[in-house]
């Protein structure tokens, strides 16, 4: 009996050191003498590190967490746990191929940390520069399942960036699929294409392309180290203007040989140009807008770049022929026709407090005088206290209250000291006119925000920089030309002469027979210009606060 528990005691103890020795981290030397064993030993080191990686949920390191490691050991199972990058004592071109796309992947708007790019630069300086490293099949173990999850998770960045999937998300897919990640390896294991392969993925469209053309001269130029903030206001003029010239020098807005005294037009002009390239108001003047975007790092700027192209790679793989491209922060329209921009034009978008939303629709009619039913969000907010305060507000407004049959009521019969949202069973409708809010031609697409595209009647702000000025709904200047191209189809009934009489006889009518047209409404703060980038304003601070989701952990040192 003492014997079979001292049996069953061994036992235990065996199996308990077996599952510490799985845990235990593996050997990080594994010299092999002969070039030729190299290989075999290599695999061996490969089905060790699959085995840990099995038991610590992924984690090589504390600090070093590879996501698919279940995935990588099915792939590296059938392949009978041999290396994918390396062969015997050298990188295969796939491998170096790899490595030099993750070494310049801000070129891409992606950050070389998300795939192992410190410990990667270190195990292959080691291989390359060290002999004895190279006979290390530990090492090359540890390289080849860094690389394989660094090419899945880059993969997928390219395809569809680090955006969660939201409603504006285009894209039917939104993740490479076990398969298709098994398959996308498998082909590169075969034919090597590695660069080819992986840029296939990124999207096509002109936004994104022209983005992308524009990051490269960014980078040519582009100093990620701290860099000396300019105070303001300033208490020195001279040493201000001074600060300021050296930056716009060191980024090409001012010619070098420019100093703090001399021609200030010159200064000016510089001063001019880069808040044009910023999108702040170009008055030539530095104040504080100015200066907080010059104490803007590149290394932030670069990041809203990342960003602006992770928005792109939400588009799906192929756009429609036509549409309608809204960009909020640029304050334009355009409508893109077979990829060509077929009408530009100005708006004016929602303040900060009523924020245009960014949303996917088509335009199904446009009205010629239309009415307008106001937002009780604005009733309540805004009129009604105004007309407590003189009921003549109402008239001024050419604002007129109405029943739910559209019967209007005398607003002097309404105690309008007793509404509020729950006791007020009416509506507020502008009459159709020159002096409607919608102006003369309202555009309809279906959405949960009830917004639209629309005229004015205070045109003349399409003349100001700041145009986030609406309640959230969106102005168009050229609403004429846009009613044009809708209908351009159907020139013998709706000839643009028609449609400027109909006007002309302030005649209210629906328009809604041509095809209708998607249109995107998006948030883009950067975009490409030949071969450079102009910045937009972040109104809503969408940009501030994805980065501080996606990208506060960044490191600033690509």
């Amino acid at each position: 009996m003492r014997n079979i528990l001292r049996c069953i005691g061994i036992v235990c103890l065996v199996s308990t050191l077996a599952g510490c020795f799985s845990s235990t981290s593996p050997e990080e030397v594994v010299l092999v003498d002969k070039k030729e064993e190299v290989p075999m030993v290599v695999s061996e080191q490969i089905h060790e590190l699959l085995r840990y990686l099995t038991n610590r949920d992924g984690y090589l390191k504390d600090s070093v967490l590879l996501t698919e490691y279940s995935l990588m050991q099915e792939f590296y199972e059938k392949n009978g746990y041999h290396p994918i990058w390396s062969e015997a004592d050298h990188w295969k071109p796939a491998g170096d191929s790899l490595f030099f796309m993750i070494s310049q992947a801000t070129s891409y708007g992606l950050f070389p940390s998300d795939y192992h790019h410190p410990i990667l630069l270190e195990i292959r300086n080691k291989i390359i520069l060290d002999s004895v490293s190279r006979k290390n099949a530990a090492l090359w173990a540890r390289a080849d399942l860094l690389l394989t999850d660094a090419c899945w998770k880059m993969a997928h960045h390219l395809k569809y960036g680090h955006l969660n999937r939201d409603s504006i998300t285009i894209r039917k897919d939104s993740a490479f699929t076990d398969e298709e990640k098994l398959n996308l390896l498998g082909s590169l294991h075969r034919n090597g294409q590695v660069q080819t392969m992986l840029n296939r993925l990124e999207p096509k469209h002109k936004g994104y392309q022209e983005l992308k053309k524009g990051l490269a001269a960014f980078l040519a130029k582009a100093n990620f180290q701290p860099v000396e903030s300019i105070q303001y206001p300033a208490t020195d003029s001279m040493a201000f203007v001074q600060q300021v010239g050296k930056k716009l020098k060191a980024m090409g807005f001012l010619d070098s040989s420019w100093v703090a005294g001399d021609d200030s037009l010159v200064f000016a002009k510089a001063v001019k140009k880069y808040q044009s390239s910023k999108g702040i108001i170009t008055t030539g003047f530095v104040a504080q807008l100015t200066v907080a975007s010059l104490n803007t790092t590149d290394w932030d700027y670069f990041k809203t770049i990342a960003l602006n192209l992770d928005r792109y790679r939400q588009l799906p793989d192929t756009m429609p022929e036509t549409y309608l491209w809204v960009n909020l922060p640029a304050y334009q329209l355009e409508v893109m026709d077979y990829d060509t921009v077929a009408l530009q034009s100005k708006i004016i978008i929602g303040t900060p407090k009523t924020p245009t939303p960014v949303l996917n629709s088509s335009i199904t009619n446009f009205i010629t005088y239309p009415q307008w039913t106001v937002p009780y969000s604005i009733i309540f907010k805004e009129m009604l206290p105004k007309i407590r305060k003189d009921i003549q507000y109402l008239a001024k407004e050419n604002l007129m209250v109405v029943d739910r049959y559209d019967s209007v009521i005398a607003p002097e019969t309404i105690d309008w000291n007793k509404v509020n949202k729950n006791s007020f069973p009416y509506l507020l409708r502008q009459r159709q006119g020159d002096d409607n809010s919608l102006g003369v031609m309202k555009f309809n697409f279906r959405n949960k925000y009830s917004v639209y595209l629309h005229d004015t009647n205070a045109r003349g702000l399409f003349s100001r920089d700041n145009r986030a000025l609406s309640h959230g709904c969106v102005r168009v200047q050229k609403w004429e030309d846009l009613s044009h191209f809708l209908v351009r189809n159907n020139e013998i009934r709706y000839h643009p002469d028609t449609i400027r009489a109909l006007i002309q006889r302030q005649e209210k009518k629906t328009i809604g027979d041509f095809p209708q047209v998607p249109i995107y409404i998006r948030y883009i703060t950067a975009a490409g210009a030949d071969g450079d980038i102009r910045f937009f304003p972040d109104i809503y601070e969408e940009d501030k606060r994805l980065k501080e989701r996606y990208f506060a952990s960044k490191s600033n040192n690509p």
